[in-house]
């Protein structure tokens, strides 16, 4: 009897809370559309639960729904052109996070890479999300919120192929220099501050977008092109499930841009997509890697929208 007091406090503590917040565990579903494997990356942020599996393989046309508790973190990606040596050992083409197996295991991916940013239960209780190509782009992505509300609650993406179009000093070949696998960052491919917003060049004012940045913003305008892309690459939904599609068609991405927006009680003012959507990501300048260095541009926004991935790194070091 003695320990009824404590519970009573304790439930007291909890049960609010949980009222509060509307715990909603939230559904990812990642479908591959592409006309070849995709083996879909998972890394979940520092200190959120790890979502399971953190890398699995997807043939044409198949799926995969994965569950999320609430207040996750992380990144989704798909790797390309995989395939597993003589003595087991598992790597990509693309997209490959070096952990030698299908599963990732804690690593993200080397770029470059299409990344797709979540950070769940943000500021004011709304998902904040993105679709990436500062990492550089290696497939189409689509990303569909399912049933969510909010004003800015929309689809974001980039379903054109920009391995055609990257400039030659960006392109990525096939091992075999067979064909274009991916597009680099300029960031990735010429380490420069200007074009990794590093040094005098980290902070709003003196990091602007670049022609190679704005090479990615004119074939997907919804999705991040540099770092500091953040006005019209950030979207935010309350209470909703997620689809991830590689390779979607125009046609495929635009009849579910249309469902979703029936979906949610306020219709976004979103520009049609015809050929064209964007990505999102963050920039990492330690070396090969254009991402870890300022973490998710999600994760910055659910900071708050005013909060600058610049501000937010000097908070974190």
């Amino acid at each position: 009897m003695s320990q009824l007091p404590l519970l009573i406090s304790l439930l007291a503590l909890i049960v609010p809370h949980s009222l509060i917040s509307g715990v909603h565990s939230t559904t990812f579903t990642i479908v591959n559309k592409c006309e070849y494997t995709v083996w879909p990356g998972i890394l979940s942020n520092a200190g959120v639960p790890t979502l399971s599996p953190t890398g699995f393989v997807l043939q044409n046309g198949e799926s995969k729904t994965i569950t999320a508790p609430t207040s996750w973190g992380g990144r989704f990606w798909g790797r390309t052109k995989c395939t597993q040596d003589s003595t087991g050992k598992f790597s990509c083409e693309t997209g490959d996070c070096g952990s030698g197996k299908v599963e990732c295991s804690g690593t993200g991916a080397v770029p470059p890479a299409t990344l797709a940013e979540f950070t769940l239960d943000g500021s004011g209780g709304l998902d904040f999300f993105d679709v990436s190509l500062v990492d550089g782009y290696n497939l189409p992505m689509l990303v569909v919120p399912q049933g969510g509300t909010g004003d800015n609650c929309t689809y974001t993406g980039c379903v054109v192929d920009l391995n055609a179009a990257c400039p030659s000093d960006l392109k990525v070949m096939s091992d075999d220099g067979s064909e274009d696998v991916a597009c680099k960052s300029a960031c990735e491919a010429f380490q420069q501050p200007q074009y990794c917003c590093s040094g005098a060049y980290a902070s709003p004012d003196t990091c602007k977008p670049s022609s190679y940045s704005e090479i990615f913003k004119t074939a997907c305008p919804r999705a991040y092109s540099y770092a500091y892309d953040d006005k019209t690459s950030t979207f935010t939904c309350a209470n909703a499930d997620y689809s991830i599609t590689f390779c979607p068609s125009p046609n495929t991405s635009q009849k579910a841009a249309q469902e979703q927006a029936t979906q949610t009680t306020t219709t976004p003012n979103s520009p049609e997509i015809n050929s064209t959507m964007v990505y999102e990501g963050a920039i990492d300048v330690s070396g090969a890697t254009c991402n870890n260095l300022y973490g998710s541009h999600a994760m910055a926004a659910s900071v708050g929208i005013t909060l600058s991935i610049w501000q937010l790194r000097h908070l974190l070091f």
